[in-house]
């Protein structure tokens, strides 16, 4: 029997959401995305589920969106952009979803943190990274924009000079990096990566939930009231760079290149 793409676990008031896929390092395919839906909503409504990991299997978060999927109806541009218009759509779907649970959700980032991966990182509400982990924004090496949220969630939490820098240039950062700019919360080895995730999650299991859920519904508006809104333009913005030649060319060179761990998307 295949594993499931998302395995759930719960113990100690604590969920634990594992994307599952790792051939494309937990790419973020459709029906990836409909199994993470699935968990977090299991997780949201579970009255004994106090604070939520998600993590991905094989010692990667995910290498972000699934470019096979997006090109398997080939390169013919009415089909590619309405494939991408689609899974922009379901990607977002998580993102919203990440915030609208008022539950304390914590980022387990080792491997690559990709793309719509590490979009989807921010999202959370707490980043513990391993030392080996590798984030990168490589939408521009395809002639794409951001998803998932990622250039308002990043403006958001390290400011516009810093977001342009990230977006526009496209290059890889160790977790030191990432660290210094204040996106992840702690930087620890992949030894310890498990037991720090699990202290934190625990300290948060017992602390007042309605408190914590009051917190981040509070958060929300201040800090989010616009991701709605950002989500919805870059699906304008990303069809629209669908249909340019940058892409056609961007994501041809990728395909002869094939490097999965940082699919760009």
């Amino acid at each position: 029997m295949s594993q499931p793409l998302v395995e759930y676990h719960s113990e100690n008031h604590i969920a634990t959401i594992t994307m599952n896929d790792p051939k494309t390092l937990n790419a973020f395919s459709t029906p990836l995305k409909g199994a993470v839906m699935d968990a977090l909503d299991e997780a949201d409504q579970d009255a004994d589920v106090r604070v939520i990991v998600l993590q991905g299997s094989n010692n990667n978060f995910s290498s972000g969106g699934h470019i096979g999927e997006m090109l398997e109806n080939g390169m013919e541009s009415e089909a590619l952009v309405a494939k991408l218009d689609f899974m922009l759509r379901e990607v977002a779907e998580v993102s919203l979803k990440l915030r609208n649970i008022h539950k304390p959700i914590i980022a387990k980032l080792e491997g690559a943190v990709a793309g719509a991966g590490m979009n989807l990182a921010l999202t959370c509400d707490f980043r513990i990274a391993a030392d080996n982990a590798k984030f990168v924004q490589a939408f521009v090496n395809i002639g794409l924009i951001p998803d998932a949220g990622g250039i308002y969630l990043l403006n958001q939490l390290i400011g516009a000079a810093k977001t342009t820098e990230l977006v526009m240039l496209g290059e890889k950062l160790t977790s030191e990096d990432v660290a210094r700019l204040n996106l992840v919360n702690s930087v620890v080895s992949k030894d310890e990566l498990d037991a720090s995730v699990l202290a934190l999650a625990t300290r948060l299991s017992n602390l007042p939930g309605k408190a914590l859920a009051s917190m981040k519904h509070m958060i929300n508006v201040h800090a989010f009231s616009g991701l709605n809104e950002a989500l919805d333009m870059e699906v304008d913005q990303q069809t629209m760079m669908a249909k340019t030649a940058d892409f056609a060319e961007g994501i041809t060179a990728f395909m002869e290149k094939r490097q999965p761990v940082y699919q760009g998307k």
